[in-house]
């Protein structure tokens, strides 16, 4: 059974690495791409050789034979080596990157155009320009550069020969085989590689059949894992060790590609660079470096990409006894810390921070002058991030840590490792630690203004601490947190960092506070956001700085102790005038004060409760008139009013509400909203119908006269000026005639709380009922005298739906018993139906409902009336 089973289980795991394929969570080489080229740059001039081609071999005849045709493109081939070359000179970094940008679309231009071995000559051409090391700190943004034009090779001979598989009828599988290959494609493929075998030099040969090692696919089922080990062992034929490492980094970024379960040729590929890693450090690379005049540290962090790439693929799925293999080979050459760097690099975080201290005593063995420590240390940190160090040892590695970065002279490599470490100690810390960092950055920050060098890197410091310290007290108690602040004196950068922290506040702060540390350290904060307000900050960002605010201001309470709540919001309003939103909101506060003051007092004021609502109200009546918006105004006069009246402020009431009506004449034919100009009148009937609701409780003032607000409104109402196509007028006067019916009614359908309304001041009096009769009077004629003027043909209709509107109106705010005001009525419905535009279901329905309130009782008299409303047909 053992026998039977040992086979079975081999042939699994055999079947399992075969099916591996590469996952999301594999860092893929095109986001490696960019920071490369963004890191390895130089200020030297560089040189290219760009091969100028002959004319030989050209003038073949049609009737040529195969061979001929086969001996002419060798000859083509040949000619990259005897033909014409031009060298350039003197380029810049740019010039050069243009130049290889260039040799890219004429490669694919030669392909488009069916000149293919031109577009091979392309290639290996730009292949021997990774032998060349003469300017050696520009080498890695080279190899990138290069290798992006090999890919597109690559990619073009592969599809290529696919698509000779695919005619009308049948397309290849994904997972073919090569018995589904057609001979022609065979042939095809195989000319590739014969062609690319007679290049001469190792470089470019290497690097082209790299290009195009999934072409095998074509050819045999073993076509890839026979081609990858002597792949590996012709990079043992490349001298210079850094050329050598690249082509090692390629070998197994298309490796991974195309095969990504052969993992031995990887891991191979590693060990053999281990063999050779002594020449880094030999005479040779030495002599190189004294000519180029670049240091050692420099030249070794010239490795890491490809190193790192490497170790990235070694390790993806990789068995934890591998990568221990691996630590244990690097940690016995000397001279390691390029290859530790690597490790920490490319190796999974939970493998590196549980082995932490074993790290940190390797970092302190390397030697001072090799690869930079704080690289090192930068790395380790970087794991740490991400994954958590045995408990017991956490402290230890910190303090180990902190040593060698605090004794970095220069602040940039000093704020490039502080920034990464940072997070370990809010992760695993007490304010106290992280508070001594903090210290720390400002000790080293500081001297000649560093600082100004190193924004994002102390922005970075900032968020990390905000994000793992929740408790904002503790946050701002920290001596050094301010004075950091102090060092972003840069105005856009300080702004992101206050954003940032307002942002962290807004989330995580759930109740309420008035703590003195965290309101003080605020309010300085939202200062800084809004003083950076001005004639060019844009409206998204006026918005998103008030929202910030806002949500401060929101969070802030004093609970019962309501005068320093008073006074922190007009504290707030003297630091914050600029921004609308905010005096909004500081409005809509003060209003919830001046009602929590009621509720706590059940309506029943103090002598100072009452002083300290109607400062309340004060403070709404001198900030309103300092917002923009007319309709934020008016509904914040309404609004103030509505709640001086709750708490028995009349005569503030009255002020409020005298603005407003006084404000209504201001308001423009057009207002902007959201970007775009709409018309008002629609706001504005929305508004005077809210307003009519308050004004029915209001009561009048001694020495103003009956009903003085509403003469007021109507007044304003009269003067407007409205558009000519617009009944809003009418509609308006309508909503006058319901709140006049509301006044005239013996007990008022709604009061305010220990508010005398006029139906108690005035006790059904007769004057003031004639009063309200006589307003009664000049707003229907005012009604009238409008339906009138619509009776021209252009008209018609809309007189039509006003006539019935008003109508509606009677019906349910009139008394019809009065023989005038039904006749109105009789007249209105005529008119309604007039000249045919009546909306004939709505008027069915409307005396179908006229017939059911006639039985009750107190509306006998519907019965009269639907006697004398005729349906008239559309004929």
């Amino acid at each position: 059974m053992a026998a039977s089973g040992a086979p079975d289980s081999s042939r699994k795991k055999r079947d399992k690495d075969e099916n591996l394929t590469v996952g999301p969570d594999f860092e893929p080489w095109s986001s490696k791409r960019g920071e490369i080229l963004a890191r390895y740059t130089t200020n030297e001039k560089l040189s290219i050789n760009l091969y100028m081609g002959s004319e030989k071999g050209k003038a073949s005849t049609p009737g040529s034979a195969v061979s001929e045709k086969v001996r002419t493109r060798l000859e083509e081939l040949d000619d990259l080596e005897e033909g014409s070359q031009k060298e350039l000179l003197n380029l810049t970094q740019q010039d050069y990157t243009n130049r290889i940008e260039e040799l890219n679309q004429s490669l694919k231009d030669a392909w488009a155009s069916d000149q293919k071995v031109k577009a091979l000559k392309i290639v290996i051409q730009c292949s021997k320009l990774l032998s060349d090391t003469s300017v050696i700190q520009f080498y890695p943004s080279k190899f990138v550069l290069i290798t992006d034009i090999l890919d597109t090779f690559g990619r073009l001979v592969y599809e290529r020969i696919f698509s000779m598989c695919t005619d009308n009828r049948n397309s290849l599988p994904d997972n073919f085989t090569p018995e589904c290959v057609n001979d022609t494609a065979k042939e095809t493929c195989l000319n590739w590689f014969f062609k690319i075998a007679s290049i001469r030099e190792l470089i470019p040969r290497f690097y082209v059949e790299a290009a195009i090692l999934k072409c095998n696919r074509f050819l045999y089922k073993t076509g890839i894992s026979e081609s990858l080990p002597r792949l590996t062992s012709m990079i043992r034929g490349i001298g210079d060790p850094l050329v050598a490492v690249y082509a090692r980094a390629y070998l197994c970024r298309v490796g991974m590609e195309v095969a990504p379960q052969l993992k031995e040729s990887l891991n191979k590929n590693f060990f053999d660079f281990l063999l050779t890693f002594k020449q880094i450090h030999g005479d040779t690379v030495q002599n190189q470096l004294v000519v180029q005049c670049v240091e050692i540290p420099l030249y070794l962090t010239l490795y890491s990409p490809a190193i790192d790439w490497i170790l990235q693929c070694i390790s993806y799925w990789a068995a934890e006894v591998l990568l221990t293999e691996v630590m244990e080979r690097c940690k016995k050459l000397g001279n390691n810390a390029l290859l530790l760097n690597s490790v920490m690099s490319a190796f999974r975080a939970e493998f590196i921070a549980a082995r932490s201290m074993d790290f940190i005593a390797m970092i302190k063995e390397c030697e001072e002058s090799g690869f930079p420590k704080h690289l090192l240390f930068r790395s380790l940190g970087r794991n740490l991030a991400l994954a958590d160090p045995p408990e017991g040892d956490r402290l230890q590695i910190l303090n180990e840590a902190w040593k060698v970065i605090t004794k970095l002279k220069n602040p940039q490599d000093y704020i490039s490792c502080a920034e990464i470490w940072v997070e370990y100690t809010c992760r695993h810390f007490t304010q106290r630690e992280v508070n001594t960092v903090l210290a720390d950055v400002i000790k080293h920050m500081t001297p000649d203004r560093a600082f100004e060098e190193a924004y994002p890197q102390l922005q970075s410091i900032i968020e990390k601490v905000v994000t793992y310290f929740h408790d904002f007290s503790i946050l701002f108690s920290l001596e050094k947190f301010l004075p950091f602040l102090d060092m972003f004196q840069k105005e856009s950068v300080k702004v992101e960092v206050c954003k940032c922290i307002m942002e962290a506040f807004i989330k995580h702060q759930l109740e309420p506070t008035k703590d003195p540390v965290i309101l003080n350290a605020l309010l300085h904060v939202c200062k800084t956001m809004h003083d950076s307000v001005n004639a060019l900050t844009l409206e998204d960002e006026k918005r998103m700085l008030a929202s910030l605010i806002n949500g401060f201001v929101r969070m802030v309470s004093f609970n019962r102790d309501f005068e320093q709540q008073l006074s922190f919001y007009v504290e707030a309003r003297s630091m914050f005038c600029n921004l609308e939103p905010v005096l909004v909101q500081l409005i809509h506060s003060v209003n919830q004060l001046a009602m929590e003051t009621r509720k706590v007092m059940k309506g029943n004021h103090s002598r100072k409760t009452a002083a300290f609502v109607r400062a309340c109200v004060a403070f709404c009546f001198i900030t309103i008139p300092s917002l923009t918006s007319i309709f934020g105004r008016l509904n914040l006069y309404l609004l103030s009013g509505q709640v001086a009246l709750a708490n028995q402020c009349l005569s503030q009431a009255d002020a409020f509400f005298k603005a407003a009506i006084s404000l209504v004449f201001e308001v423009p034919k057009m207002i902007n909203i959201d970007g775009k100009m709409r018309p008002s009148e629609a706001f504005l009937l929305e508004f005077l119908c809210n307003f009519f609701s308050t004004l029915l409780v209001i009561p009048d003032h001694p020495e103003q006269g009956v009903l003085f607000l509403v003469r007021g409104l109507l007044n304003v109402i009269q003067d407007y000026t409205w558009e000519d196509n617009s009944d809003d007028k009418v509609r308006i006067y309508a909503n006058v005639l319901h709140l006049l019916s509301a006044m005239n009614q013996e007990t008022y359908i709604y009061h305010v709380d220990k508010v005398e309304s006029n139906d108690t001041l005035y006790g059904g009096d007769t004057k003031f009922l004639a009063e309200i009769s006589k307003l009664c009077e000049t707003v229907i004629a005012q009604i009238l005298e409008h339906l009138k003027s619509l009776g021209k043909d252009e008209t018609l209709k809309r007189q039509s739906q006003l006539a019935l509107y008003f109508f509606n109106s009677i019906l349910a705010h009139g008394d019809l018993r009065n023989n005038k005001l039904n006749q109105l009525a009789v007249n209105l419905w005529n008119l309604a139906q007039k000249h045919g535009f009546a909306d004939t279901k709505t008027m069915v329905k409307t005396l179908d409902y006229i017939k059911r309130q006639s039985k009750h009782p107190e509306l006998h008299h519907f019965t009269e009336l639907a006697l004398r409303l005729p349906l008239q047909s559309r004929t």
